[in-house]
């Protein structure tokens, strides 16, 4: 698996506000462009979703896929990975929040993606970047919204 790409933002928000509106995976298709639709498929014991498939359109890449996610006890970080998918063969990601010395909540988001069909590191690189940056500004504009 390639190094992941590391993006990251400043939402003036506390990081409660942040992370309930990642956890809620039911309004993503309000906010999430290329979400079409999510669906949680399991709940841990603290009521956060474990098992969630996204239907993702995102013009020339379209795919299906399960991801189980793992929540920080703290409320500070989440991490998921895929379990199955239709173009994707793995998906490593995570969000880490931290108090911003400014004020509100930094964001730091974490992805790798690996897919079914071939393709030239440099444009992987590149999509994740695309990915990365279009989520945490989606993401932005949600909380501050």
């Amino acid at each position: 698996m390639a190094e992941k790409t590391k993006r990251s933002i400043t939402i003036d928000a506390p990081s409660d506000r942040v992370m309930a509106v990642i956890a809620d995976f039911d309004a993503y298709p309000a906010w999430v462009s290329a979400a079409k639709s999510v669906e949680v498929l399991a709940v841990e014991s603290g009521g956060r979703a474990e098992r969630v498939r996204f239907v993702l359109d995102a013009g020339v890449v379209r795919d299906t896929y399960e991801l189980v996610y793992e929540w920080a006890s703290d409320g500070r970080s989440v991490s998921w990975e895929l379990v199955a998918g239709e173009i994707q063969k793995a998906q490593f990601g995570s969000y880490i929040l931290t108090e911003a010395p400014e004020g509100g909540t930094t964001v730091y988001y974490e992805l790798t993606v690996d897919l079914t069909i071939p393709m030239i590191g440099l444009f992987k690189r590149k999509a994740e970047k695309v990915i990365t940056d279009t989520a945490l500004k989606e993401l932005k504009k949600r909380v501050e919204g």
